[in-house]
This record gives C-alpha cells, sequence and structure tokens, in this order.
C-alpha cells in the first residue's frame, strides 16, 4: 500500500509540473497578450512611455493609439495627386512619386481580419506612419548628383500600372545624367523594377544600384521556436530562417554571407523580398533605430561612359505567402522559393498534407469538411493496423495468466524474469509494442495537421459552420461567460470551449471502452487524460480540435465493431471492470 501511494505521489507531482509548466507556455505562445494591460488611445501629459506591445501571431498594430494614427496618417500620405496607382489582381495601391518609392499596398485576396468590413490585409505603409513598410530603389555614387528620397520623380500623363500596362518613371539631374525606374507587376504578388541610367554627358560615371525594403517591427508577428517572424532570405541556396529582429538590433548590421539569392522580412502569413538579377549583389539586414529595420541589395559598381546606359532588374515580392503561388515563382527559377513559408524540418511530411487539404477543400468547398475527410482517410489507413492491435491486445490478455505466473516465480529475480517473458512472447506470438504503433503513426499526422493550421494562409479565417468562422482560430465560444452571453472576457487560461468539451467527452468515452489497465498508476493516467487535454488543447486551432474530436469518434466506433469481431477481448475487459471496481470497494471499506 505504502509502494501504491508513492506511485500516486509521484504521478500527482508529474502531472502538477507538466500543467503548471507545459499549460503555461503553450498558452503564452497562443495568447501573447493575455497578461498585457489594454492600451490606451492617449497617455496623460508628462506620462512615461507604455511598455511596447507584444507581437500577437498574425502581427499587426496592436497599440490603440498607433492604430488611430496610422488611419489618419493613410489619409494624408495616400494623396492620389502625387502618386501613380497600382491595380492588379492580387495588389492594389499606389507609387510615390516623391523618391519613387513603393509604399502603398494591400492584398486584395485576403482580409485584415475576419470581418471584410474591416478592409483588406495592408503590406506596405508610408514612411512616418506607424505601420512603416516599403520598397526604395535607387543609386549609390560619388561626385554625382543622384536621385534621392525627397526627389520628385515624373511619370507620363494618366499612368497606372497594371499586369497589362508598365509604368516608368523618370528624372534627370540637370547634368547629362537620366535615371528611370520601370515598374512592372503580374497577376499575383511580384513587382518588377528595372534601374536605368543613360549617360548624355561627356565624361564617365560610377554608380551603384541599390533595392532596399524598410519596415518597423511594430506590425511583425510572434517570432517562435517553431515559425519565425522577422528578416530571412536563401543564400547558397539555402533558406536561412534568421536572424532575429533582437540579433540585427545587438549587432547593428548583420552582413550575409555567400549569395544572395533573395532577401527581406516575413511574418506567419506575410513576406517581402527582394530578388535580384544574374548580375548579383551583397546584402545585409540593419537596425535604423526606433524598431526600424532595413534589408539591402546592394549591386557592384557600373562605369557609365559617356553616350552609355546601363540597368539592373530587380524582383519585389510583396503579399502572401501562398503556397502554390510560390512554388510557381520557383518555377521560374527563384531558388527555394516555396521553402520561405515556414514548414520546418518535416515538410516532407507536412507538405504532402497540406496538398490533401486543399484537394478535399477544393472537392467539399468547407476547410472544415475537408479536416472531417482527412480524419476518414487517415482512420481508414490506419484501420488494418487497428486490427492487428486489437488482435494482440486479445492475445496479451490471452496470456495473462502465464505472465502472472512468471513474475510470481522469478519475482526476487527481475533480470531472469524480463528474460522468461520475453521468451513467452516469441513462443505465443505477441508483440507487447503492437497497441502502441496506432498512437505513434497518429502523431506525424497531427504534428503536420497543427503545422499546416499554423503556417498555411490559405487556412486562414476558413470558416466551418454555426459559431466557428475561423479554422485557424481558437474556439470563440467559452463556458465561463455562458458561450459569449455574459459581457466580459474570459481569461485565456480559463477559455473552455465547446470544442474543448466534446474533445473531453470523446477521449473519456474512447478510453472507457478501452480494456482495464492492469497497473492502478495507468489507470489514474487514463482517468485524468482526457480532462487534461481539455485544458490543455483549448487554445489551440479549432481545426485541430475538429481534427481530434473526429478521430475519437471514428476510433470509438471502430472499437465498437472490433470488439464485436473479438468477444473474448470484450468479455475480459468486462471482467476487469468488475475486478478494478471490487479492488476498489475492498479499499474504501
Amino acid at each position: 500500500m505504502e509502494n501504491h501511494n508513492q506511485r500516486n505521489l509521484i504521478l500527482a507531482v508529474v502531472l502538477t509540473a507538466l500543467i503548471l509548466f507545459g499549460w503555461d507556455a503553450a498558452l503564452r505562445y497562443i495568447y501573447p497578450n493575455a497578461d498585457k494591460a489594454q492600451p490606451v488611445a492617449e497617455a496623460p501629459a508628462g506620462a512615461a512611455p507604455a511598455e511596447a506591445a507584444k507581437p500577437t501571431r498574425e502581427g499587426g498594430l496592436t497599440n490603440a493609439a498607433d492604430i488611430a494614427t496610422e488611419a489618419k496618417d493613410l489619409q494624408t500620405a495616400l494623396n492620389p495627386a502625387a502618386r501613380v496607382a497600382i491595380a492588379a489582381p492580387g495588389l492594389t495601391g499606389s507609387i510615390n512619386l516623391a523618391g519613387g518609392v513603393l509604399d502603398d499596398l494591400t492584398t486584395n485576396r485576403h482580409t485584415a481580419a475576419l470581418d471584410p468590413k474591416d478592409g483588406p490585409q495592408r503590406i506596405f505603409s508610408p514612411a512616418g506612419t506607424p505601420a512603416q513598410h516599403y520598397a526604395q530603389f535607387g543609386w549609390v555614387g560619388e561626385n554625382v548628383a543622384l536621385p534621392n528620397a525627397a526627389t520628385v520623380w515624373t511619370a507620363p500623363a494618366g499612368a497606372r500600372l497594371t499586369p497589362q500596362t508598365p509604368v516608368t518613371l523618370t528624372w534627370n539631374n540637370g547634368a547629362g545624367l537620366t535615371f528611370a525606374l520601370s515598374y512592372a507587376i503580374d497577376a499575383d504578388y511580384m513587382v518588377t523594377v528595372k534601374q536605368t541610367v543613360a549617360n548624355a554627358g561627356t565624361g564617365a560615371i560610377v554608380v551603384k544600384p541599390f533595392a532596399l525594403i524598410n519596415r518597423t517591427d511594430k506590425t511583425a508577428s510572434l517570432d517562435s521556436f517553431n515559425v519565425h517572424s522577422g528578416p530571412f532570405g536563401a543564400f547558397d541556396g539555402t533558406v536561412s530562417f534568421g536572424p532575429d529582429y533582437d540579433d540585427v538590433t545587438a549587432a547593428g548590421q548583420v552582413t550575409n554571407a555567400g549569395k544572395t539569392d533573395w532577401i527581406g522580412f516575413t511574418d506567419v502569413y506575410w513576406m517581402t523580398t527582394l530578388i535580384p538579377d544574374r548580375a548579383g549583389a551583397s546584402s545585409d539586414f540593419r537596425a535604423l533605430g526606433g524598431g526600424i529595420f532595413r534589408a539591402d541589395l546592394v549591386y557592384g559598381a557600373v562605369n557609365v561612359g559617356a553616350g552609355q546606359q546601363t540597368e539592373r532588374t530587380t524582383r519585389l515580392f510583396a503579399g502572401a505567402k501562398e503556397s502554390h503561388v510560390l512554388d510557381r515563382y520557383e518555377a521560374t527559377g527563384i531558388v527555394n522559393f516555396g521553402l520561405a513559408i515556414d514548414w520546418g524540418w518535416f515538410r516532407w511530411f507536412e507538405k504532402p498534407i497540406f496538398l490533401l487539404l486543399t484537394k478535399l477543400f477544393e472537392m467539399a468547398g468547407n476547410f472544415g469538411v475537408a479536416i472531417i475527410l482527412l480524419t476518414l482517410i487517415v482512420r481508414g489507413v490506419m484501420f488494418p493496423i487497428a486490427q492487428k492491435q486489437f488482435a494482440s491486445m486479445a492475445a496479451m490478455r490471452a496470456i495473462q495468466p502465464k505472465m502472472k505466473a512468471l513474475q510470481d516465480r522469478y519475482k526476487d529475480d527481475k533480470p531472469k524474469q524480463q528474460e522468461e517473458i520475453m521468451a513467452l512472447y516469441k513462443k505465443e506470438g505477441v508483440n507487447p509494442l503492437a497497441g502502441c504503433l496506432p498512437i505513434f503513426l497518429q502523431i506525424p499526422i497531427f504534428f503536420a495537421l497543427y503545422k499546416t493550421l499554423i503556417v498555411a494562409v490559405e487556412m486562414r479565417h476558413q470558416p466551418f459552420a454555426l459559431w466557428i468562422k475561423d479554422l485557424s482560430a481558437p474556439d470563440p465560444l467559452h463556458v465561463l461567460n455562458l458561450f459569449g452571453l455574459l459581457p466580459f472576457t474570459v481569461p485565456a487560461f480559463l477559455g473552455i470551449g465547446i470544442l474543448a468539451i466534446l474533445l473531453g467527452i470523446t477521449m473519456w468515452l474512447q478510453f472507457k471502452l478501452q480494456p482495464a489497465q492492469m497497473d492502478p498508476i495507468q489507470q489514474q493516467v487514463f482517468a485524468i487524460m482526457p480532462w487534461m487535454m481539455m485544458f490543455i488543447m483549448a487554445p489551440f486551432a479549432a481545426g485541430l480540435l475538429i481534427y481530434w474530436i473526429t478521430s475519437n469518434v471514428l476510433t470509438i466506433g471502430q472499437q465498437k465493431y472490433l470488439y464485436s469481431k473479438h468477444p473474448q477481448l470484450k468479455a475480459q475487459a468486462e471482467k476487469d471492470a468488475g475486478d478494478a471496481a471490487r479492488a476498489k470497494e475492498r479499499e474504501k471499506s
């Protein structure tokens, strides 16, 4: 009895540690702003500046004052008289004639929030706005008048950048040099910029073409252990998800070694990257202070003689990380562009799950239904393994008396006991690990779906049915506020929703149908596990819970069917349950 109590104490300590540390860590990842005071629009005069808001999973401005300022600044900055409009299937925006800067882009396929009334997702915002993010193309050199951020470029009358109508901006320095920025855009998220210098003077000049992306980290998405947010790129054919913003801040400047294939900044769903032409360019990341960062692409020096001209072409991707779009760009020669999505080390398994899901979505028209169909496919493929599992469990039950005899005979000689038990397994053709195989096989599928729901913009804002409007977000209805009827926000660590409850109930029913565990410790783990998982999984994506609930329901039906095929196992399970109940009664008395 003392040993039994010690094991119970150890189990209680382990489970408590898991809940205190594992649950807290998961919640801090999923709800990074849960313990942050709500921002206010204005601070009293003389008050200390508020602590910088933590980034959210999707990114975007989080401070109420910044959000209000951004809306006001955009109305002033986006003056159509000083801009060239952009109208393409993937992007809408404008080019600022002051500096020839591309600083106004929104996506046409993705909304900023679940409610379409909040407008499209903004990618670029002009310099000086809270959400500052833009691309600039130009030249550096000595002893020559060059265009800069204040230069006002000339555009053709009525110019409008579309996939059918490229736009060329020009500027003459008054000393024989004409500079041109020619913009072209495709139907998705790629802008091609050709930088031209024509020398009509009498002497040669030397210039270095450059391209840069400038952005604030105020709009950055959460940088976590499994999804990178921040500077990144591909160098010598290898995609590098780093450095972090903090690394660049500490170093001031991080120079990238090797050939730059592409470089820029990524959030979980969006990215802006520069792709140099075949001439190649050096690149680096810089911290400019105040949370502003820059990705630089600098070409080698070019000598432009009298009567000559030179040009460099750089592509700019600014938009959503849609997998099929990135793969299509990669097919045109952009090295490993499809890997700009942070699939991680297990992309060989995650990508097929994603492709299967999207194909099922095309067939069903609903991502929730696609997840359920995926579950049906997984359970169907694993059904033969489940049959073997039950057959193995039946065989294990059949040899229990022999095992008990061996344990009693060699109770003082554990090595010999294990040796004889293994010999018994071999003689009877029993695999004690067969029951674990279905669980191990489901782990990579479960993780692949989890990662897909996190990184795939195709899953973002996808509805299912009833109250589930976004499968990539947690269940929005919580028990403690009566599913939204009471006017208060439930703390993240108590956010138990309907899906989490269904998960706990279906897991409990699944465990109830399994044969009673001989080890009391295992019995207690099986008793508490469904309700612990209910709390742990509550903050995760609704789509993940729907997968697990569906899997549990199918497993329950599968167990009932297999019990009908193995009546001896069901009879033994009922006998074990009765023995366990009688043992508990004896302990109480």
